[in-house]
């Protein structure tokens, strides 16, 4: 771990702000899913234990300015409950009323600033707004790592304005976890590439070919790679423009040896509804009005064979339309066949986005040894790139 974290300084007395994810969702005023929530706590209660100020941020959606319907009320609430310890709420994030609740603060306080969203200027990281935040706190924390890879006020320009910058100790699992799987994984590596588009982990498959031992494809995804072998895909989702592209990496697998699974099997139907009558069909079946929907049987087995032979797995992207329950048979087949192996002593990581939010439906996530917060952070970080929140922290 390259960055100071908040073990190696001192906070004692401090006002500490901490940049927090908890980008929760919300209807109707209740939380669906406080994962977010409970992920932030082991941070937070060491500040507390430590006789911090403790000074929470974060956003929440995307609203246009002020919007009562994505105020943050419910998850200071929610913090409250799960700390067994109050928190101040504050209607705005800054302002001269703000600095003086911040600065009135006592040691072990906690105090959570509204939406920063409800200010433009928060994802344009405006320096004055960045310097407004700033001035809350003697020392800031940067636990969001679902926020990480973009440099906004909150996430990169407080940076510039204060002093100690480290990271929280999600942000330091997170990148143990994820670095760990690119830098130095116990062999085989299997990666688990799912989802319905393409394009969006061209960058992250490039990326790995040459880490990984074995690379498992699945979704909507798998079509294109089909036609870029001029087979049929019936009515299933093709991205006619990544078909170049789809074609190259296929071919970069030969020379990078790195072993490509596609799906041989899938679960068809002519229209998209989830009681629509459905049949197994193999790949060069899919013909007509046929889509493919899931992974099929056999694919199924071909997958969890190549996962028991895994010593580190990196799954990213459901199997199929895992949102219709008749279509999540392949997309839970292939969660718990990783869970099984993680309890014979694997290392498996579930990259965010859709597939964290499959195996905390399926009730499975605690069978993982990681199951990252931030979706298109931690794509970013295996595709390579930097990430904006994390190369702001101060160096180890």
């Amino acid at each position: 771990m390259a960055k100071k974290t908040v073990r190696d300084i001192q906070v004692t007395g401090k006002n500490v702000l901490v940049r927090c994810d908890f980008n929760v969702p919300l209807e109707n005023g209740v939380i669906m899913d406080d994962r977010r929530i409970t992920e932030s706590l082991p941070t937070i209660r060491y500040l507390i234990e430590q006789g911090a100020r403790v000074i929470l941020m974060s956003h929440l959606g995307r609203p246009k300015g002020p919007d009562p319907k994505e105020s943050l009320a419910p998850v200071a609430h929610r913090l409250s409950e799960l700390l067994k310890h109050p928190v101040i709420f504050t209607d705005d994030c800054i302002g001269p009323h703000i600095a003086e609740q911040a600065h009135a603060m006592m040691n072990g306080d906690v105090m959570l600033l509204e939406n920063l969203r409800f200010h433009p200027e928060e994802e344009k990281n405006d320096p004055a707004f960045a310097k407004e935040l700033a001035s809350l706190g003697n020392v800031y924390v940067n636990d969001a790592f679902g926020t990480a890879h973009r440099a906004h006020a909150s996430t990169e320009g407080v940076t510039h304005f204060v002093s100690p910058c480290v990271a929280g100790f999600l942000m330091r699992k997170e990148l143990q976890f994820l670095y760990g799987l690119l830098i130095q994984p116990q062999r085989p590596l299997v990666a688990i590439l799912g989802g319905a588009k393409v394009s969006g982990k061209i960058d992250v498959i490039t990326n790995l070919l040459d880490k990984v031992d074995t690379l498992l494809i699945g979704g909507g995804m798998a079509f294109t790679f089909y036609r870029s072998q001029g087979r049929k895909t019936g009515k299933s989702m093709v991205e006619e423009d990544r078909i170049a592209m789809a074609r190259q990496i296929l071919d970069l697998c030969v020379t990078s040896k790195t072993e490509l699974k596609l799906p041989a099997d899938h679960v068809a139907v002519q229209e998209l509804k989830n009681e629509a009558p459905a049949k197994v069909l193999a790949t060069d079946e899919l013909d007509g009005d046929w889509m493919g929907v899931d992974i099929g049987p056999i694919t199924v087995s071909s997958y969890q064979r190549s996962i028991e032979k895994a010593e580190t797995i990196f799954w990213n992207g459901p199997m199929g339309v895992f949102e219709m329950p008749n279509f999540a048979h392949g997309t839970r087949a292939i969660a718990e066949a990783i869970v099984q192996r993680t309890a014979q002593g694997a290392i498996s990581v579930v990259g965010g986005g859709d597939s964290a939010a499959a195996v905390q439906e399926m009730g499975l996530a605690d069978g993982f040894s990681h199951v990252s917060t931030g979706g298109g952070a931690s794509l970013e970080l295996m595709e390579g790139r930097k990430l904006p929140g994390v190369e702001a922290l101060d160096e180890a």
